[in-house]
């Protein structure tokens, strides 16, 4: 495969230097560069201030750094956590106390269904419940649950919500 271009963007490392382009303008692939670059596959170059760690240790600190700061962007996007607009004490440790446990409660929810909790709870939120009046009388039903909603109710160890919730007859 070849193309044919005006002139080749040396400003994009990443690409260009698989890339080779003969005087007519086609680029080629570089086959000495990508044989060398595959050496590196697989691999990652961690550097580290502290000299008693060893590469293991440094390894598992970035791997936990990277888990932190997607709990961060959890907290932030899925569980919308804001500013406070708190100012005593006794109000801001309870609030991120809570956002933390619906932190913890996403994580687990996720681990044990295998599946992320934007699906989750995009699956969960087609469950709806339908008041139904007639007379003097009020129902309360759910939609019928989906087989992935039965799923991931099972898997978590939570009693699905009955079908009919509140049957109640007015005098």
């Amino acid at each position: 495969m070849s193309l044919r271009i005006s002139s080749l963007d040396r400003t994009n490392s990443v690409y260009s230097k698989y890339l080779l382009q003969t005087e007519n303008g086609t680029l080629k692939l570089n086959k000495n560069a990508i044989l060398q670059e595959e050496r590196y596959d697989g691999k990652y170059l961690l550097r580290t201030s502290d000299d008693t760690l060893s590469g293991e240790d440094v390894a598992l600190g970035y791997k936990q750094l990277v888990d932190v700061e997607n709990a961060f962007r959890t907290l932030k996007t899925v569980l919308e956590l804001r500013p406070m607009h708190h100012r005593k004490e006794g109000r801001i440790r309870p609030h991120i106390l809570l956002c933390w446990l619906a932190l913890l409660l996403v994580r687990i929810a996720e681990v044990r269904t295998r599946i992320s909790w934007s699906k989750i709870r995009s699956e969960l939120d087609r469950l709806h419940l339908g008041h139904f009046s007639y007379d003097k009388s009020d129902i309360y039903k759910t939609t019928q649950l989906t087989a992935k909603q039965k799923e991931i109710y099972t898997e978590l160890g939570v009693k699905p919500p009955p079908t009919f919730l509140n049957i109640q007859i007015n005098t």
